[in-house]
């Protein structure tokens, strides 16, 4: 299975890294291909190392502007024209899709997977990956579009909120049928 990740480059705390980290050993275990950013920085970094550790497949996205940040070993990597381009090759190279902890630029490309699933642009599962109650505030605003009729279908159907890697690989495998 080819799985996007979308996450931050920052440098993070060890609350953080460590669960991602398990996560991407996970995917690499599991014969699984990790799906980036493409950057060799921070978060992003850890992630693609333990993939790779691991014996995953790395298929990086970048983009242009962010080229001096790009990982130099990856087994492929694409180099898209601006952000927007690259959310849309992020989504058409990956099989399912897991939001990890990040910034602006994670909640962006989260809420557009979000909206194009929800209009039917793409069926592939999506995880928030709630490390450390992360994403408690945004899982309580779902929760209350849901329950106030800002979704036009369950929550349930849109997204899935993990605690933990384990969680997000068990919902992905068994939504891939590989469980």
């Amino acid at each position: 299975m080819d799985i996007c990740v979308f996450l931050s480059a920052a440098d993070l705390d060890p609350c953080y890294t460590g669960p991602a980290r398990e996560f991407a050993e996970l995917i690499g275990k599991g014969g699984h291909t990790l799906v980036w950013g493409g950057s060799d920085c921070g978060l992003m970094k850890v992630v693609a190392d333990a993939v790779e550790d691991t014996g995953g497949r790395l298929v990086g996205v970048s983009v242009e502007f962010l080229h001096d940040k790009v990982r130099a070993r990856a087994d492929e990597m694409v180099v898209a024209r601006d952000l927007a381009e690259r959310k849309a090759l992020l989504l058409a190279r990956s099989d399912a899709v897991v939001v990890m902890v990040g910034g602006t630029g994670t909640l962006d490309e989260a809420t557009e997977i979000l909206e194009l699933k929800k209009h039917g642009h793409h069926g592939k599962p999506v995880v928030l990956l709630n490390t450390a109650g992360y994403y408690d505030g945004l899982k309580e605003q779902f929760r209350r579009m849901d329950a106030e009729g800002f979704l036009p279908l369950p929550l349930t159907d849109l997204v899935f909120f993990a605690e933990d890697g384990v969680g997000a690989m068990a919902y992905l495998e068994e939504a891939a049928g590989i469980r």
